[in-house]
């Protein structure tokens, strides 16, 4: 005895416990398995050890001989189920074949405890994938199911829960376990175990895991075991791992529709919202947001469920979802949910409000994201499946009708489409082909469905930009739909998928005719400059890109319009024909003068700038222009250094008003005739031949030869200096002070009768490295008073300057610092008239010389009296 409690007994050495196990024969058996329980599988490397010299082999023998006492099982059991927690064992038990033998046991013996180490061990060994078929060929399940709907036991019931949990590692395991019952029996005793936080906690986890990818099956046996109201409450536990995996079970369950209205009559609707809103806000990845985001969009699938998603506060969370960029694989999916509220006007209202319409055009451009599809049994649940029947209405069940009239989408039975299949959804052709009727119906032809359904929920559509298009088409039939659509934003965005998708959605179009039509949103269009950029994008192929390049020294290429031209030019002629019948008749003109007489600023200009596009009146459009100062203005507007695209815009529209419909001719120069030579220059001739009586002198440079009469005749200056009482009517030689040689040089050529070619001086231009000649030749032909030598000067620069490829904005800024009104008129006309056919050139031009001004205001008035010489709008007959 003193040996034994010193630790030198032989029963206490590995090798005893094993040869006692091989023998199997009591008492000494028991005494081992005690020894191997307490002491030796629990060190360090002892499970190894107990393995690696043979143990598990006579320890499966001894489960699988004769009866033997409860003791003995229960400490063999335990044996087993700890060395089954190490791999290498795990394997082993499987390839001694001692899976059949815990299954026997289980079938055999009603002891709890026995039981439960039964279901431990077999759940420690389910953690290898490798075994689970072999248990689940065994025949387990059953039993466990068994033992789970008749003990009382909370350990054991723990035990067994977690080895059913651990068997549905796989989607055909946990198939198989919801059709044998495991599920509706861990919901049973989930539901009947309130009080037993353990038991609970336990259950929650199986039913998590459990619930994966959520079967029929699964979901038939978790309702009849009532597992929904328990996970629900367990929702709000106090423990972190029971409540997320509550949670988690309960986004699984939404994959199916027959248990969604379930959860939302438990409250779960609010449990997830309240979640989901709680990690959103802590700043969770989208991979832990995933799969509640697609819980609370699946509910929004139930017309209850909608409501208490609504009511929950479930929508703002989901358009900041939306909003959010870290979150874009949700996105799709949250489109479709919100194309679930298609008849909810105070939803549709909310999500208006909250910017939903920006974010859909957003979303025209993008691809489809890589969400997999949901699976046919997540549809509504508003239509119950009731099995396949033969197509027909007369075959639609009663409740369906019942409820098509109580929604008010049909007024009676006689009323139900065609379109409407089996399941209660129209089918996709239909839906993406035709928009529900409503405010701003569609003109026939363009089609409409006969009856008022809601739309497939199905986010598989034929192209990804359908669900935001059939929302934004239910917010284009509101009453007034210019207070979210009809902005700059979301125009932009709308032309932008027209112009640039490969196969733009007819739905699209659709929509801009309907927005075009409605005469609510006439000031909306005019305030955000619509028809100016329609008129750019489509019918001129400017995108608001090029128009913002207005100015640089990038010129845009001839042709570099967007694709497909020529329809793109109709749908923009159409669109701005629509507007024009709304701004012509008396509710638009009211429209018009309201905005231009009581309107702020901005929206006077925008409405000045919008006129000669959308009006063909030109009785109204020259009063609201002239007589109510809107072309005043918007040249003011365009000459207060505005942005690129405004520019573009603008001298788009004054062209069009002004008629420029091809560039003016530029100042004709001097013909010569090809085949008789050109005479010598007049003065060039005077000098060769000695003819000059008088020489002037410089203050630098050789005297200049000049004739005595021809001075006196061409210029009233130099008849008084040199033919009446001066001194230098006597001279030979007359000074001629603070004058450079070569301006002299011009106005000698002039006074002498030359006119242009083939005149040296006056024939040739005055290129920019030369524009202090020009400028010094104007003052002196102003000094001695020769003002056609000054237009011959103009003439020649307006020549150089304005034309195609050169800025006229070194000709106007000479103009300005010599105070020459024609040099800026004509700058003024060319701008606005005979720039170059292409738009975009009349407007660069205009930028040039809005850089380089000194007097923004007096270009505006420039611009402003080329258009009154214009003659438009004199027509008093309303064409």
């Amino acid at each position: 005895m003193a040996a034994a409690a010193g630790g030198s007994c032989p029963a206490e050495s590995l090798g005893y416990c094993l040869a006692q196990l091989r023998g199997g024969a009591e008492p000494g058996l028991g005494r081992a398995l005690l020894a191997l329980r307490t002491r030796h599988i629990k060190q360090p490397g002892g499970i190894e050890r107990f393995r690696a010299r043979g143990g598990l082999g006579p320890l499966l023998g001894l489960l699988a001989g004769a009866l033997r006492p409860r003791r003995t099982l229960d400490l063999a059991l335990s044996i087993l189920g700890n060395c089954c927690t190490e791999a290498g064992s795990r394997a082993q038990v499987r390839e001694l074949g001692g899976i059949p033998s815990l299954v026997m046991i289980l079938k055999s013996l009603g002891v709890e405890s026995i039981y439960n180490r039964t279901a431990r061990a077999l759940g420690n060994l389910a953690i290898d994938v490798a075994n689970l078929r072999a248990i689940h060929d065994a025949g387990a399940v059953p039993p466990l199911v068994q033992v789970l709907a008749s003990s009382q036991d909370s350990e054991c019931l723990q035990s067994v829960i977690r080895a059913l949990r651990n068997l549905g590692a796989t989607p055909a395991h946990r198939l198989a376990l919801a059709q044998q019952g495991a599920v509706r029996a861990i919901s049973e005793r989930l539901a009947a175990s309130p009080d037993d936080p353990a038991l609970a906690a336990a259950a929650a986890r199986a039913l998590l895991e459990l619930t994966k990818g959520c079967s029929r099956d699964c979901a038939e046996q978790l309702s009849l075991g009532g597992g929904v109201a328990p996970l629900v409450a367990l929702a709000g536990h106090g423990k972190r791992a029971v409540r997320e995996a509550a949670v988690a079970a309960l986004s699984n369950l939404c994959l199916q529709g027959m248990l969604r209205p379930a959860v939302g009559n438990a409250g779960g609707v609010a449990v997830l919202v309240g979640e989901l809103q709680r990690r959103h806000g802590a700043g969770a990845a989208g991979a832990v947001l995933q799969p509640l985001v697609r819980a609370l969009c699946l509910l929004c699938r139930e017309a209850m469920n909608r409501s208490r998603v609504r009511e929950a506060g479930g929508l703002p969370l989901l358009l900041a979802l939306l909003q959010d960029g870290r979150q874009r694989g949700c996105h799709a999916r949250v489109v479709v949910a919100f194309l679930a509220f298609f008849y909810d006007q105070e939803a549709l209202e909310l999500l208006q409000a909250g910017g939903l319409v920006a974010l859909l055009v957003g979303r025209l451009d993008k691809e489809a994201e890589g969400e997999s599809e949901d699976e046919r049994d997540a549809a509504s649940f508003d239509f119950p499946p009731e099995g396949r029947r033969e197509s027909g209405l007369s075959l639609l069940p009663s409740c369906r009708r019942s409820w098509l009239l109580s929604e008010g989408y049909i007024t009676s039975p006689g009323d139900l489409s065609p379109q409407w299949s089996p399941d209660g959804s129209l089918s996709p052709t239909l839906e993406l082909q035709d928009d529900p009727p409503g405010p701003g119906r569609l003109p026939a032809g363009l089609g409409s469905p006969t009856c008022l359904a809601p739309p497939s929920l199905d986010p598989a559509l034929a192209a990804p930009e359908a669900p935001a298009l059939l929302l934004l088409s239910r917010f284009s039939q509101a009453e007034d739909p210019s207070r979210s659509l009809v902005t700059g934003p979301v125009l932009r965005g709308l032309l932008a998928y027209v112009t640039g998708a490969p196969a733009p959605l007819p739905r699209c179009l659709r929509l801009l005719h309907r927005l075009t039509c409605n005469p609510v949103c006439l000031e909306a269009f005019v305030r955000c400059h619509a028809p100016s950029l329609l008129r750019a994008w489509l019918v001129l192929g400017v995108a608001p890109e090029e128009a913002a390049a207005v100015g640089h020294e990038t010129p845009r290429s001839p042709g570099s319009g967007h694709r497909q031209g020529r329809r793109f030019k109709e749908l923009g002629e159409a669109l701005l024909c629509n507007l024009c019948v709304q701004a012509e008749s008396a509710f638009g003109a009211g429209v018009l003068t309201h905005m231009l007489l009581s309107g702020a600023e901005a929206d006077q200009v925008a409405c000045a700038m919008a006129l000669p596009l959308i009006c063909r009146k030109k009785s109204l459009c020259r009063k609201l222009l002239l007589e109510h100062s809107g072309l005043r203005l918007l040249l003011a507007a365009l000459t207060r250094g505005a942005d690129p695209p405004f520019t573009f815009y603008a001298v788009d529209s004054l062209s069009l008003l002004l008629g420029a419909a091809a560039p003016l001719p530029a100042p004709p120069a001097p013909k010569r005739c090809r085949l008789a030579a050109p005479p010598p220059c007049p003065y060039e001739r005077l000098a060769k031949a000695g003819g000059a009586d008088l020489h002037f002198r410089l203050d630098a440079g050789a005297p200049v030869p000049a004739s005595r009469q021809a001075a006196c005749a061409g210029s009233d200056v130099l008849r008084a200096m040199l033919a009446g009482g001066f001194a230098e009517a006597r001279q030979a030689l007359v000074p001629i002070r603070g004058v450079a040689p070569a301006p002299f040089l011009v106005l000698t050529h002039f006074l002498h009768g030359c006119r242009g070619e083939p005149c040296p001086a006056l024939g040739g231009p005055f290129p920019p490295g030369e524009g202090e000649l020009a400028e010094q030749t104007l003052a002196l032909a102003e000094q001695f008073l020769l003002p056609e030598l000054q237009e011959l000067v103009e003439a020649a620069l307006c020549r150089q300057h304005l034309r195609p490829g050169a800025g006229p904005e070194q000709l106007y800024r000479l103009g300005e610092r010599l105070g020459r009104g024609q040099l800026l008129r004509r700058c003024a006309r060319y701008v606005l008239l005979g720039a170059s056919e292409e738009p975009t050139s009349r407007a660069a031009a205009l930028a040039r010389i809005l850089r380089v001004t000194g007097d923004p205001k007096g270009l505006a008035q420039e611009l402003l009296e080329v258009a009154m010489e214009t003659p438009w709008g004199v027509g008093t007959d309303g064409t």
